[in-house]
């Protein structure tokens, strides 16, 4: 990838980048509550129709990430230039006033997260995105370095349409760039409340450097960047803006028309010419009534009261609809769900934040055809550590001995080896 230098960072700033330590959660004093709340919940609003944050006196514009430690991430971003100011806090969760004893002792959703405010005249948020990607492993679903837990993982949360759009193109071009070892697991979200945590974790790195700095040698951050970066360490590709990231996206997304690259090696492009959704009553004559229900009407079929839950065999999971490929038997296990489970899926699927039931869910959608396929969750095994929770009405298997009959022997090399069965 041709890199340019995209930011001058001091010499201190760069030092607070290279990696950043976790937090401890027996230091200072006991949580106070919370001092201010900013946004409105993703359930209140569509993603085109957040209300704007309301901003200090003297602050722009405020971009939302979670990475672990939010001690780490606030000060690496408070050394970026135009960052007025970074705010740690908790989001990503449903439940109202967290606090860091609730959040660290897993009695709630949220995340660790930072709220930057900046100047965009000075920075823009594609910048800060692509900042954000050298201060996290990305590949990580469990937690962050020496952080581990459900509240140390990563997210971009994201507040407006053009955002979204900024952030997914980002991803999308570090996944392709063959930088990471693994696929990114970093979900691009939509930004519910904020909630500003308590006065002792604002400016930690300030208040507390000795025990804060010993936390960052010891993290594994650092290691991590540097193995990763090189000597391209905070050295950034061209950032994004709205109309730069649609036209990626437009050319590279396989849900506006473009060959898709495989997350899996060996696999080849996907060509979405080559898979058509048929359209009104055609559609209707396809599918039998719980596929039409989960895959267009966004259903949910019974557990352990469906084809593929308990499938063992080797082979192809396709989209019902469309035909195209979603999952590999390889990628399968046993979730104890009563729906067929995956690791990862094959090619890059749309995932939509789900605010429906009264939680916050992913929801996984199939990239050509738009049919519901059901949630991802980030409590799988390794190597992703997720789990794509996928209703069997919404796939169509191919058993490896049927690839090449069924016009899919181009994916039989990557069954070659494979019992039959597992």
């Amino acid at each position: 990838m041709n890199r340019s230098i995209l930011l001058r960072i001091s010499a201190a700033g760069a030092l607070a980048f290279a990696a950043l330590a976790g937090c401890d959660a027996t230091a200072g004093p006991e949580p106070r509550g919370m001092e201010v709340v900013h946004g409105i919940a993703a359930a209140d609003a569509g993603l085109d129709g957040l209300a704007p944050y309301v901003l200090p006196d003297g602050v722009s514009a405020t971009a939302v990430f979670a990475g672990g430690c939010f001690w780490c991430t606030e000060s690496s971003f408070e050394h970026v230039p135009g960052v007025l100011d970074a705010v740690s806090g908790y989001s990503g969760g449903s439940e109202q006033n967290p606090t860091y004893a609730a959040v660290g002792g897993h009695r709630t959703s949220h995340l660790e997260a930072i709220e930057v405010r900046y100047d965009p005249k000075v920075v823009s948020y594609g910048e800060l995105v692509e900042v954000f990607w050298q201060m996290v492993d990305p590949t990580d679903a469990g937690g962050q370095f020496v952080d581990r837990g459900h509240q140390y993982s990563s997210a971009v949360f994201v507040q407006s349409a053009e955002q979204r759009a900024v952030a997914e193109a980002s991803r999308m071009r570090l996944g392709m760039s063959g930088v990471l070892d693994g696929p990114i697991v970093t979900p691009i979200r939509d930004a519910p409340v904020f909630w500003v945590a308590e006065a002792y974790h604002q400016d930690y790195h300030k208040t507390n450097p000795a025990h804060y700095m010993r936390y960052r040698k010891g993290s594994g951050r650092d290691q991590h960047v540097r193995q990763v970066y090189g000597p391209e360490l905070h050295q950034y590709p061209t950032a994004f803006d709205a109309k730069t990231a649609a036209a990626f996206l437009e050319e590279n997304a396989v849900q506006v028309g473009g060959p898709t690259k495989a997350t899996v090696p060996g696999l080849p492009v996907l060509d979405p010419a080559k898979f058509t959704k048929p359209k009104g009553a055609e559609l209707g004559k396809a599918l039998t009534p719980i596929q039409f229900k989960v895959t267009q009407r966004d259903g949910t079929e019974p557990p352990f009261n469906n084809p593929y839950w308990d499938n063992h065999k080797a082979g192809l999971y396709v989209d019902v609809v469309t035909g195209e490929p979603l999952f590999s038997s390889e990628h399968k296990f046993e979730s104890g769900t009563g729906w067929p489970s995956f690791t990862q899926p094959l090619y890059p699927v749309r995932e939509i934040v789900d605010s429906a039931l009264g939680m916050v869910r992913t929801e996984v959608r199939s990239p050509v055809g738009d049919s519901h396929l059901g949630h991802v969750f980030p409590d799988g095994p390794p190597p992703t550590g997720l789990r794509y929770c996928i209703n069997s009405a919404s796939l169509r298997f191919i058993a490896v001995q049927d690839l090449e009959a069924e016009g899919y022997g181009d994916y039989r090399q990557h069954f070659e080896g494979i019992a039959s069965a597992h």
